[in-house]
């Protein structure tokens, strides 16, 4: 069979290999000039950035994944888990870090109330077992109509899973602390939510960094596109780099060509892992869009954000390899994110700075620093250099204010990336960095199908499709199809 891919991330990369390993054909039409989709690179003056992801969690979703392969991770990428897995910086000053060492996070949280210790085990026992549900019962399922939620032992689970809870009600019944609930709290930033529009059900972050510990592989997390990508070539996937895809032709109700500035190709089946909006709405005609402009407008976009990527002459010890600043008020934060009414360039915002270089040697010249600033914006919002150099300024002095040391000075590589680069080198819907956020009415059936409705053999992988945001959901994403597609070969009919 014949399978033409559209775009190269990490949703590409995975249907890429496993669909070679089923025996088919595979060619990958990517628009940008590398491999990785937004975990692309950047390097200048000898510092190497991770342009998009940054965390490794989630590890055995990966060793899964490779598993398909008859790999282990650690054979491909050296990875070494970080202690401390992160450091906080609070508004008053505080600064903790979350370790790899349990018994450092009981003493921590005692620390922050009374009997905090025993909370967070508890509330790390219920994380856990939610985790192992979902990992067994509902993240590798393909949710594409009502009956796939009705069955009677998925019902049952999604009870205990509090699905109809918000996250922050949820906390506020283990925790009374600020800063505790702060702490369990922030990680659904990766899932680009807010605690009071995310299900309780995603506290299940707490065990995954916890417990399952955060992780960086050795030459940051382009290394396992990298793994990917060789692989895919060794299995004899065809990759072609630097040719956007401008529309996808049918024929019936299947794909006939997709159409390209370079030609014409063919295939029997076609896999999106571009922007899910984008190549509905301006890759496909009316009458072949399982979801229409509406459709698109009423959703709950995840932010946007700006990435400062700067290289730095000097080393920033008061920095950890991952550093969160977390706003009193960070409640108005989400607000200036997710209410379109009061979405504007936040005045005060939480923020997160990675440096790789820290642990990765090669991510920068000797003596110095590469950081990676990402603040969270609202999608859509106006975006131009003026307002960037501004908020650049801002965010930095809240950074040298925080630590107490300079680091403007002694920036040698500079680069903004926001909302309108996000559109334009992603194809991303109003900019966002990550698709939808998971709120209730966006989770298993209610995000975007696998395998569009309106056309055979079109099928669709990436964070905008269940189970969702990041490189671990990803990867299950493109399992989930792969199997859908080896359902149809079963029948005898490649287009579905």
């Amino acid at each position: 069979m014949k399978v033409l891919i559209i775009g190269a991330g990490f949703g590409g990369l995975a249907q890429a290999l496993l669909s070679a390993k089923e025996g088919d054909e595979v060619l990958v039409l990517e628009k940008n000039e590398m491999a990785g989709g937004r975990s692309s690179v950047y390097t200048e003056g000898g510092y190497t950035f991770d342009m998009g992801p940054s965390w490794y969690l989630m590890p055995d979703v990966y060793e899964r994944f490779f598993q398909e392969f008859g790999k282990d991770p650690k054979e491909l990428f050296k990875l070494q888990r970080l202690d401390p897995a992160y450091r906080i910086f609070f508004h008053d000053g505080k600064v903790v870090e979350i370790s790899a060492d349990m018994e450092s996070n009981y003493r921590l949280f005692d620390g922050l109330e009374d009997g905090g210790a025993e909370k967070l085990k508890k509330y790390l026992e219920q994380s856990k077992e939610k985790y192992d549900t979902a990992i067994l019962e509902l993240l590798y399922r393909d949710y594409s109509k009502l009956s796939d939620l009705l069955d009677f032992k998925l019902m049952k689970q999604g009870r205990k899973m509090h699905m109809f809870e918000n996250l922050d009600s949820f906390v506020n019944k283990h925790f009374q602390s600020d800063k505790a609930k702060k702490i369990v709290e922030y990680s659904i930033g990766f899932l680009g939510g807010s605690p009071t529009n995310t299900p309780s059900f995603y506290h299940i972050m707490s065990h995954i960094d916890f417990t399952l510990g955060v992780w960086y592989p050795e030459g940051g997390m382009r290394a396992v596109v990298q793994a990917m990508y060789e692989m895919a070539t060794s299995m004899g996937v065809r990759f072609h780099f630097n040719e956007p895809v401008t529309g996808i032709r049918t024929e019936g109700r299947s794909v006939s060509k997709v159409v390209t500035d370079r030609g014409e190709y063919t295939a029997d089946v076609v896999v999106v892992n571009a922007d899910y909006a984008h190549s509905e709405l301006q890759l496909l005609g009316d009458r072949d869009r399982t979801y229409d402009r509406r459709y698109w407008e009423k959703k709950v976009l995840a932010p946007s954000a700006i990435v400062m990527y700067l290289g730095v002459d000097r080393k920033v010890p008061e920095l950890a390899h991952h550093s969160l600043f977390l706003d009193q008020d960070w409640a108005a934060n989400f607000d200036q994110i997710f209410d379109k009414e009061r979405a504007t360039w936040p005045s005060s915002p939480s923020y997160y700075v990675n440096v790789p270089s820290m642990t990765d040697p090669t991510a920068a010249p000797p003596g110095k620093e590469t950081l990676f600033v990402l603040v969270p914006l609202a999608p859509g919002l106006e975006d131009s250099p003026e307002i960037r150099e501004r908020f650049y300024q801002q965010i930095m002095e809240h950074l040298e204010r925080t630590l107490g040391t300079d680091i403007r000075s002694h920036v040698e590589v500079k680069r903004l990336f926001a909302l309108n680069d996000f559109k334009e080198r992603y194809n991303a819907y109003k900019g966002t960095a990550l698709g939808l956020t998971h709120t209730l009415r966006q989770t298993a059936l209610f995000r975007p199908v696998h395998r569009s409705k309106k056309v055979r053999n079109l099928y669709y992988t990436g964070h905008y499709c269940h189970p969702g945001i990041g490189v671990p959901m990803v990867l299950i994403s493109s399992q989930i199809v792969n199997g859908l597609l080896k359902e149809c070969k079963c029948e005898g009919v490649a287009d579905g």
